[in-house]
């Protein structure tokens, strides 16, 4: 009868090496690593990602954007799903007629109809992305979908 012990699998974690607790932890002793003196040598010293070693930082250095539309990001994908879709009144849908219609805001840079809810209008897709659900959907309407890129 062979004991527990011989069937156990080998354990593979192996704890790290601490740095700086003397002779016998097995790396180094006295500076371990650090160097000599300084803010990095310190336990716990730690610079800032964003710091450059008393250099006016590049936060500083950039122009300030005034106003409510500094928080505004401009190059997203809007996404557009097919129950907004059904409010289009024009039968060929692009950027420019989302954008008259107050689909999309009018600072949308490129749009993504996405395949949630159901399309009731036979509608011409131009230039705009669509997911394969959503395609699926807009061709069983009646639609089609034209890329001129």
């Amino acid at each position: 009868m062979s004991s527990l012990l011989s069937k156990l699998p080998p354990s593979s974690i192996k704890q790290r090496k601490r740095v700086g607790r003397g002779y016998g932890s097995g790396v180094g002793g006295h500076t371990s690593t650090r160097g000599q003196k300084g803010q990095k040598s310190r336990a716990g010293g730690k610079t800032a990602l964003w710091f450059e070693g008393g250099q006016l930082p590049l936060i500083k250095r950039m122009p300030m954007l005034r106003g409510k539309g500094r928080f505004v990001s401009f190059g997203k994908r809007v996404e557009l799903s097919l129950k907004k879709l059904n409010l289009v009144s024009a039968t060929k849908v692009t950027l420019e007629t989302l954008k008259l219609e107050k689909l999309v805001s009018s600072r949308a840079q490129a749009v993504k109809i996405i395949g949630t809810g159901e399309i009731t209008k036979k509608l011409q897709v131009i230039d705009i992305v669509v997911t394969p659900g959503a395609q699926k959907k807009i061709e069983a309407a009646g639609g089609s979908i034209t890329q001129t890129t």
